[in-house]
This record gives C-alpha cells, sequence and structure tokens, in this order.
C-alpha cells in the first residue's frame, strides 16, 4: 500500500505566512496576494513566474492535477494541506481546496502609456472589491488594453476583488495609486479620449454610438456606485456620457454600465478599424 502523501503542519511558517496574506498591510509589506479556485489558480500558473506557492487538499490535487502540475512546472512550491489548512488560509465560505500565493501584478502607469492604449477602464473611487473585480474582468472581456485604479479607490490584491476578476487579474496590464487628474492627463498626452460614465450625463450613449466619435482610443472613467463622479472629475471628461435606460429600470450597477460602455467602445473601435 503506498503512503499516505505528507501534508503540511497547520503550525508551519508557510500556513502562517499565507494567512496574514489575508490582510492590506500584509499584502504590501510582502508584495504578495492570495488567488483562490482553479480558475484563479491556473491563470497564475501560466502567468511567468507570477505564481510562489500552492497549497491544495489530496483532493483538490488529484482532481486539478494538470493544475497542479502546471503550478510545479512554472516553479511554485506546492503543498498538500488537509481541509482544516486550507479553510484556515481560504478566505471563501466553501474553498475548492486550490489557494495559491501570488506575486502582485500591476505595472507602472507610464508603462500603459507608452503600449499606445486604444481602450481603457478608469476606476475612480472605487471602493467595493467586488465591483472592481468585476468590473476588471468586464474589461478583459471586451479587449481593453489597460485598467487603471486610481489612488482613492479599493486595493486591486482585496480577495474578493480576485475572486470576482475570475483570472482576468493576470491577463492585462493594471495601474494602481493613480491620482485620477494624473490618468487624465497622462492620457490625454497619447491622444486617448476621455469619457466620464454617469447617469446625469448631458451626452446619451446611444447617441455618441450614432455620431461615429467613439472609434477612436477611449477611456473611460467610472466612479463610484453609491454615489458617482463628483462634479471635478466630471469636469476632466471630454464627454460626461450616460447609459440610456429605455425601460422601467431605475438605474445599472457599475458593473454593468462599464460592460454597456466598454463593449459599445470595443464595437465601435472595430468597425472604425475595417474602414
Amino acid at each position: 500500500m503506498p503512503a499516505a502523501p505528507e501534508l503540511i503542519s497547520p503550525k508551519s511558517p508557510r500556513v502562517s505566512a499565507a494567512r496574514r496574506l489575508a490582510k492590506r498591510n500584509f499584502r504590501g509589506k510582502e508584495r504578495l496576494f492570495l488567488a483562490e479556485g482553479p480558475q484563479a489558480v491556473r491563470e497564475a500558473a501560466g502567468h511567468g513566474q507570477t505564481l510562489v506557492e500552492l497549497f491544495a487538499t489530496v483532493d483538490a490535487a488529484e482532481r486539478y492535477a494538470d493544475i497542479v502540475g502546471e503550478a510545479r512546472a512554472a516553479g511554485a512550491r506546492v503543498h498538500l494541506a488537509d481541509e482544516d489548512v486550507i479553510a484556515d488560509i481560504s478566505t471563501t465560505v466553501t474553498p475548492q481546496g486550490l489557494v495559491g500565493v501570488c506575486r502582485f501584478l500591476d505595472v507602472p502607469f507610464d508603462d500603459v502609456l507608452a503600449a499606445r492604449p486604444r481602450l481603457v477602464a478608469v476606476l475612480s473611487n472605487v471602493r467595493d472589491p467586488g465591483n472592481a473585480g468585476t468590473v476588471l474582468r468586464c474589461a478583459d472581456a471586451a479587449g481593453a488594453d489597460a485598467v487603471i485604479l486610481t489612488d482613492a479607490s479599493v486595493d486591486l490584491y482585496n480577495p474578493k476583488s480576485v475572486r470576482a476578476s475570475v483570472g482576468s487579474h493576470f491577463h492585462l496590464p493594471v495601474a494602481v495609486g493613480v491620482p485620477v487628474e494624473q490618468a487624465v492627463r497622462g492620457l490625454k498626452g497619447v491622444g486617448v479620449r476621455i469619457l466620464a460614465a454617469d447617469g446625469a450625463g448631458e451626452d446619451d450613449l446611444d447617441a455618441e454610438l450614432d455620431k461615429g466619435t467613439m472609434g477612436t482610443p477611449t477611456a473611460w472613467i467610472f466612479g463610484n456606485e453609491a454615489w458617482g463622479l463628483p462634479e471635478e472629475t466630471r469636469a476632466l471628461a471630454d464627454a460626461v456620457v450616460r447609459v440610456p435606460i429605455h425601460g422601467r429600470a431605475e438605474s445599472l450597477n457599475l458593473a454593468t454600465a462599464a460592460a454597456v460602455c466598454l463593449y459599445a467602445s470595443a464595437r465601435a473601435q472595430r468597425a472604425s478599424s475595417t474602414r
């Protein structure tokens, strides 16, 4: 009979170090964050040397043997752990048996500008980590070139944000801690038109599409879901655009509005490039 796999001790310093990454100050100090679940861990394993460690239950290691193999091939240390250890490290109610420790991914804002982006999402004063992660996922799906989190926005590596992005953290450049004025000034400097998404905007998204003005490089500024964008931020934009409500809904939530706006720009840019 083969010997039972050796499990990492709950008292191991590696377990303690991983557990601390649930707190922002430790994440910032170590420049490490947690990625939980098979999708996020798979993306991390395929992203260069991003994945540092992987904790897996025996069942999960067998079920996701391909992911564990990719993690090892990427140079990550793999630790088998019992379910109590995974639950201790995880920030979810029902862990999926895989928790990865990853290096920070954010890039300098100057790198975003140097790439001459055509579609950018700017999150200004977005405080809810689930919203931030979902907008990042929407930007990734729409083919955006980058996401910028302003200095007043939530931590990119908040576990809820990482879960909500469903792996999109690993797909496109994200700059963090950029003052909104600096973001706008820099993007305008490389020829990007700035649109502020606001339910009270004077311009209508449908009208913008009809005018043919959205095929150029564009950055959308999305604000806090509860109070929107302040006047001083709206004043920075080339236009303040509302998503039209054709039915009886009171409004759209932040992530839904972001998806509508980003996809509208992506479609207009594709149409413009084929003319």
